[in-house]
C-alpha cells in the first residue's frame, strides 16, 4: 500500500507484537516542524509546549481512538501519505484502521472509524480540529485559547465549542501551517503574526512566551456568501432608504471612512459599498492581511510584509500607500487605518484620488475624527492642530458608523457627513441614525433608521453624477 511502511505487522500475527523501529527519514517530525512543504503530524505522546495540563480522559471511546491513532502513526509514512489525493488517502487510512480494530479486538463502529479517519486526514492535509468549524457557514469567528478551549461566534453570540486539540504542540503545528502558507513565520523569536487562509479569512496567531496559556489563534472567517447592501436590508443592518443613500455615496466618489469596534462588520460594509465603484476605474487595495474581495476587474491588491530575522525588509502600510500614489490609481482603499498611513491617505484624498475608502476603530463618528487626528501625529508630521483638522475636513466626506449590538446583529448606527470647519472645530451633520425602541419577545432589538431630513452637503457632487434627486428621495423617505 502506497504510503504504508513495509515492516508493519501482518494481520495473522498475534496483536501485541510491536512494529519494527521507524527509520529516522520516516519518523514524525518534532513539534511545529515543516519540511519540504509536507504537513507532519504530532502524536499525543510527544512532549507539548508549556501550557495547561491535559484534561483527564474518562471516555472509553476517546481512549480507544487515542490507542488507534498511536498504532496508525507507527504504520504509515506521513510524508509520503500527505502527497496522496484526499480520497485515496482516506480509503487507505480507513483500511488500516479496520485492520487495527480487528487485531486489537477494539470496539469501534464503522461510523466512528470514518470520523477518526477524517480527523487524521484533517491533521495531515488541513487545519486539524479547526476544519469542521471552518466549514460551518453559521460560524463567523473562531477563537483558540490554547489546546482545550475553543470559542466560536455563531449568529453574533459567543459559545464554547466541543472541539479540542491534543496538546499545545498540536496547536502550534496548525498555526505554523497557516502562516507558512502565506510566507510568514511564528515561533518563540517572532511570536505574533497576521496571516490569512486560502479563502481570505483573516488569522492572528500569538504564541508562547507572549501567550501564557498556550498558542492562541483568532480567525475572522470570510463569508462565502456575497453580502451586499441589499442583503443587509434583510438582516436589519440598514433600511431601504439608507441602502439607497449608501449606494449613491459610493457611486458619486465620496471619500468614506467606515468606523466601528472589533468584529462590528467594517470590512463587510467596505466590500458592500465598494460594489458601487465603476468597473472602468483602477483600484489599489492596501491591507496587512489581504481579505478585501472587490468585484471590479481592475483591482491591484497590495499586502504589507514583516521584517525578517535580521530585522530588515519590513514593508509598512505607509510604504505601500506612498507607492500606490505612483501606480495611477483612481481609488485607494485601505483595509484598516491604524497609524501614520492616515496622513498619506488624507494626502491622496486631497490630491485627486476622490472616492477612496478605509476603515478604523472608533465608537462614534466624532471619535473617528479624533483618532484620525491622533494617527496623523503618529506619522511624525509636525503640523498645528488646526492644520491637521482642516486637512481631515477637506478630505473626508462621510463616516459610516457600524456597531455589533447585544442581540448579535450588526447595525449602522450613524451616517455622518463632514461639512467643514468652524474655527478650530470640524463640523459634522448626521444624515441617518438608528434609534433604539425596545426589545421583542425573541430578544431582538427593535428600532428605526431615521433620516435627519436635511439637505446633504454632497448634493452638488450628486448632481454632477445626475443623482441629486435620488439622494433627496432617500433622505425624505419615512423611517423604517
Amino acid at each position: 500500500m502506497f504510503g504504508r511502511r513495509a515492516n508493519t505487522t501482518p494481520p495473522s500475527t498475534p496483536p501485541p507484537v510491536p512494529p519494527a523501529p521507524v527509520t529516522p527519514a520516516a519518523a514524525p517530525a518534532a513539534p511545529a516542524a515543516k519540511k519540504n512543504g509536507e504537513a507532519l503530524l504530532l502524536s499525543p505522546s510527544e512532549a507539548s509546549l508549556s501550557g495547561p495540563p491535559a484534561p483527564q480522559v474518562d471516555n472509553e471511546l476517546a481512549v480507544t481512538k487515542d490507542k488507534i491513532y498511536n498504532l496508525l502513526m507507527e504504520q504509515i509514512d506521513v510524508g509520503t501519505s500527505s502527497r496522496l489525493p484526499r480520497d485515496e488517502l482516506k480509503r487507505q487510512i480507513i483500511e488500516l484502521i479496520g485492520e487495527i480494530v480487528v487485531e486489537q479486538k477494539l470496539l469501534l463502529s464503522q461510523s466512528e472509524q470514518q470520523t477518526l479517519a477524517n480527523q487524521i486526514i484533517d491533521d495531515m492535509l488541513g487545519f486539524g480540529p479547526l476544519e469542521p468549524l471552518l466549514k460551518d457557514d453559521l460560524i463567523t469567528d473562531i477563537m483558540v485559547n490554547g489546546p482545550y478551549q475553543i470559542y466560536v461566534e455563531r449568529k453574533g453570540k459567543l459559545e464554547l465549542s466541543d472541539v479540542k486539540f491534543r496538546d499545545n504542540a498540536h496547536v502550534m503545528t496548525v498555526a505554523t501551517r497557516i502562516v507558512t502558507g502565506v510566507g510568514r513565520r511564528v515561533d518563540e523569536s517572532t511570536p505574533i503574526c497576521d496571516a490569512r487562509l486560502p479563502d481570505g479569512s483573516r488569522v492572528n496567531v500569538i504564541a508562547p512566551p507572549c501567550a501564557i496559556r498556550g498558542t492562541s489563534i483568532s480567525i475572522r472567517k470570510f463569508s462565502q456568501k456575497k453580502i451586499t447592501l441589499d442583503t443587509m436590508i434583510g438582516t436589519k443592518s440598514i433600511s431601504a432608504p439608507l441602502c439607497k443613500l449608501l449606494k449613491i455615496c459610493g457611486a458619486i466618489r465620496l471619500n468614506i471612512i467606515i468606523s466601528g469596534g472589533t468584529g462590528s462588520g467594517k470590512t463587510t460594509m467596505l466590500n458592500a459599498v465598494s460594489r458601487m465603484i465603476s468597473h472602468g476605474e483602477r483600484i489599489v487595495t492596501i491591507e496587512d492581511a489581504a481579505e478585501l474581495q472587490l468585484q471590479q476587474p481592475h483591482v491591484v491588491p497590495l499586502e504589507t510584509r514583516n521584517a525578517n530575522l535580521e530585522g530588515e525588509g519590513e514593508i509598512t502600510m505607509r510604504d505601500l500607500v506612498k507607492n500606490a500614489l505612483r501606480m495611477r490609481p483612481d481609488r485607494i482603499i485601505l483595509g484598516e487605518v491604524r497609524g501614520g498611513e492616515a496622513f498619506d491617505l488624507l494626502q491622496a484624498m486631497n490630491t485627486g484620488h476622490d472616492g477612496s475608502m478605509g476603515t478604523l476603530h472608533a465608537n462614534t463618528p466624532r471619535e473617528a475624527l479624533t483618532r484620525m487626528e491622533n494617527m496623523i501625529g503618529m506619522a511624525g508630521v509636525n503640523l498645528p492642530s488646526k492644520a491637521v483638522r482642516t486637512q481631515i475636513a477637506g478630505a473626508v466626506n462621510l463616516i459610516v458608523q457600524i456597531s455589533r449590538m447585544r442581540d448579535g446583529v450588526r447595525r449602522v448606527t450613524h451616517v455622518t457627513e463632514v461639512v467643514g470647519m468652524e474655527g478650530d472645530v470640524i463640523i459634522t451633520q448626521d444624515l441617518f441614525t438608528f434609534e433604539f425602541k425596545g426589545e421583542d419577545e425573541n430578544g431582538k432589538l427593535m428600532g428605526e433608521f431615521k433620516s435627519s431630513g436635511i439637505r446633504p452637503h454632497a448634493i452638488h457632487q450628486a448632481a454632477y453624477f445626475g443623482l441629486d434627486q435620488a439622494m433627496m428621495e432617500a433622505m425624505m423617505s419615512p423611517p423604517e
